[in-house]
């Protein structure tokens, strides 16, 4: 089983674990009739890239839960190589942690799809959407929403599986018949355009409520390996039924867009496409542009623009409805002003609740719902800096555009 790196991660991906499925505790097991698992499609084309081709590419995207490479991103082709022995599975293992599915919209393309052709896409996003975002269900639907119609629309042959994972918090609402912000939006977003979804929130939530297992053996937020295997096994049963099925992945006529303003149409632009001039550095992620906070190994071959002085600004020109940026949100990070074609500013604080000691991935929208075509984005240091923040700089990886 061959791995594949994505194009711009180089760093995030380690040699792929083999999972035994021998080792199954029998309280991960999953029946066909699992109510928490929703067959909206049929994976045609995924069985005869199988079967025929005797190729498969799996690629999966995500948050740290993803990036855990001895987790569902392993168990799940282990079992595709185990059923389909005379296919080649290759797999790409885009998660990064702390990421959110806004940004998964803008990295869509060049961390999934910029390279070779892609049968199954394994989506997770619900737990970073709901405790690092803090996304209301408007941005929740627009992130998703983006990544879907986008592997619909340009990679129809693609099979696509969503998976809700679950936090505490989340727990608890399930619990008392609740359904978290983000876990419904992205169902939301599954039933519109018929998606396979995976639901392991609702799943985790039965379970420990009905004494089949405690929280503490699925593992926590970040599941140990019992939790992983409840995971793997609900996908490949969810994946066993959609391979039964005759029709393919995507639908043959699109359905409407549930929020016009989904990134649909996300990409990234490089930092060095704007123009400024003193207060700001471009460079390598390093110790030097960075000082204070950890840094991830898997950004130190991104190349970042670092702004240090206040009122220092730059313009961006951009084709596009909405417009923000790829950060990383530092102990430093300040507040930043933004102006689009000569309008009015809007301020945004970069600084988030874990850039503490982290110098911490995340999306920033500075401007939406913008008229179709070509606009300036101007954006300032103001010098102004959350409470919490021990500066007033902004860390820049890529600007974000939907087109």
């Amino acid at each position: 089983m061959k791995l594949l790196l994505p194009a711009l991660l180089p760093s995030l991906l380690i040699p792929l674990i083999q999972i035994s499925s021998a080792q199954d505790d029998p309280r991960s097991a999953i029946g066909a009739d699992n109510p928490h698992l929703h067959v909206r499609s049929g994976l045609a084309s995924l069985r005869k890239r199988l079967e025929v081709d005797r190729k498969c590419h799996v690629a999966f995207l995500g948050g740290s839960i993803t990036q855990n490479t001895s987790g569902h991103t392993a168990m799940v082709p282990a079992w595709l190589k185990k059923t389909f022995p005379d296919a080649e599975v290759t797999v790409t293992n885009a998660g990064l942690g702390s990421t959110c599915s806004t940004s998964g919209a803008f990295r869509l393309k060049p961390h999934i799809f910029g390279r070779e052709q892609v049968d199954l896409l394994v989506v997770e996003f619900a737990v970073n959407d709901d405790q690092d975002a803090g996304h209301a269900r408007r941005e929740c639907i627009r992130g998703m929403e983006g990544i879907i119609r986008q592997t619909q629309r340009d990679h129809p042959h693609c099979g696509i599986v969503m998976v809700q994972y679950v936090n505490p918090g989340m727990l608890d609402k399930l619990k008392k018949g609740e359904v978290p912000v983000a876990i419904a939006a992205h169902e939301a977003v599954a039933s519109r355009h018929k998606v396979i979804s995976v639901n392991v929130a609702a799943e985790v939530a039965a379970a420990t409520k009905e004494g089949r297992y405690r929280w503490q053996d699925y593992g926590g937020t970040h599941p140990g390996r019992f939790g992983y295997r409840v995971a793997s096994n609900m996908i490949i049963t969810a994946l066993e039924a959609g391979l039964a099925k005759g029709q393919d992945a995507a639908p043959a006529k699109p359905a409407d867009l549930l929020d016009p303003g989904s990134y649909d149409q996300g990409h990234f632009i490089s930092p060095a496409e704007a123009k400024f001039a003193g207060g700001w550095q471009l460079g390598k992620v390093s110790r030097e542009l960075l000082p204070l906070g950890g840094i991830r190994p898997q950004y130190s071959s991104y190349q970042l623009l670092r702004g240090t002085q206040p009122g220092a600004s730059l313009k961006l020109e951009f084709s596009g409805r909405t417009v923000g940026a790829f950060l990383l949100a530092g102990p430093d990070a300040g507040i930043v002003e933004a102006r689009i074609d000569g309008g009015p500013p809007t301020r945004h604080d970069l600084y988030h609740r874990y850039s503490r000691g982290l110098n911490y991935p995340r999306s920033v929208i500075f401007g939406t719902g913008l008229k179709p075509g070509k606009h300036v984005l101007e954006l300032k240091l103001t010098g102004d800096k959350n409470g919490g923040s021990r500066g007033t700089t902004a860390s820049i990886l890529f600007f974000e555009v939907n087109r």
